[in-house]
């Protein structure tokens, strides 16, 4: 029973992971930019939808909103003002890891200054675990995660593939002059590379307050995990991202059936250096473009 009770809490986990990694693939696959302040925009989304919904006691779907429009916000800020003038210089990658890095402590520490540096939760109906067979307790977020995680996956593979701007951000990396040709500005693109990447942080942050809890270091980790997920599933495939999160998740619960919990983390990153050394392409990559 405890297997399986780790399985499911491992399909939740795997979920959130696996939206965080598509956001920050799909930025990475369409501009090459490394974002790594992609955690410090996890962390704002769960600090403002924790602080709507148990300080201003908004609806939970309000704070939402503010979330998904404070870390939009941030993403358009960091390719418009951070990001494209440092890639007008020699040695952009390294410039843009270091500026990048910078503004996640940033964030990190006024977070921490402002809400404070213990853990916090959204305390909501849905997170409240149920027992559905002895020994085996189920929360129905634990489905709500799952289920929002397909949603927005299918609703961003019909946009990339349907739309006329879900196809320049998929040659973007590749062709920048096709794009042109289409009548898209690569700049434009860039920007709404960030905006939807940013925005699939949104869920998981949120889902991660209710029932994990955050803190203000919590970006860290998971900008650990968006980048571990994007190599074991793939570089430039979006969908090896979702599934590289979802194992990922995976693993990360299950170990704990058979090793001490503070395990549980290591275990990711003795995925990662597997998939390096034995298939450093991952599930599903590519040489280029976010597929």
């Amino acid at each position: 029973m405890l297997l399986l009770q780790l399985l499911i809490n491992g399909l939740q986990l795997g979920a959130i992971y696996a939206l965080t990694a598509v956001g920050f693939a799909l930025i990475f696959g369409s501009t090459k930019v490394f974002h790594v302040a992609h955690g410090a925009a996890f962390t704002l989304a769960a600090y403002l939808f924790w602080w709507a919904v148990q300080t201003l006691h908004w609806h939970w779907a309000a704070a939402l909103v503010l979330a998904t429009v404070v870390v939009v916000a941030f993403g358009l800020f960091m390719e418009r003002f951070i990001y494209r003038p440092i890639q007008r210089h020699e040695g952009a990658f390294f410039t843009v890891f270091i500026a990048a890095f910078g503004v996640q402590i940033i964030v990190q520490n006024g977070i921490g200054t402002v809400f404070g540096r213990g853990f916090e939760t959204v305390t909501v109906s849905a997170s409240r675990a149920v027992e559905w067979m002895p020994g085996l307790f189920v929360a129905p977020v634990a489905g709500i995660a799952i289920v929002v995680a397909i949603a927005f996956f299918v609703a961003l593979h019909l946009f990339l593939s349907r739309t006329l701007v879900g196809t320049g951000l998929r040659a973007l990396s590749d062709n920048t002059d096709l794009v042109r040709v289409f009548g898209l500005a690569p700049t434009r693109l860039a920007q709404v590379a960030f905006a939807l990447g940013s925005a699939l942080v949104v869920p998981g942050a949120a889902l991660t307050a209710m029932t994990q809890g955050i803190n203000p270091g919590i970006g860290a980790h998971i900008m650990l995990i968006s980048l571990a997920s994007t190599i074991v599933g793939g570089i430039g495939s979006l969908r090896g991202a979702a599934y590289g999160g979802l194992l990922l998740g995976l693993a990360e619960s299950i170990a704990v059936w058979k090793l001490d919990p503070q395990w549980s983390e290591a275990v990711t990153f003795i995925i990662l250096f597997v998939f390096i050394i034995v298939r450093p392409a991952g599930f599903l990559g590519r040489a280029h473009g976010a597929k």
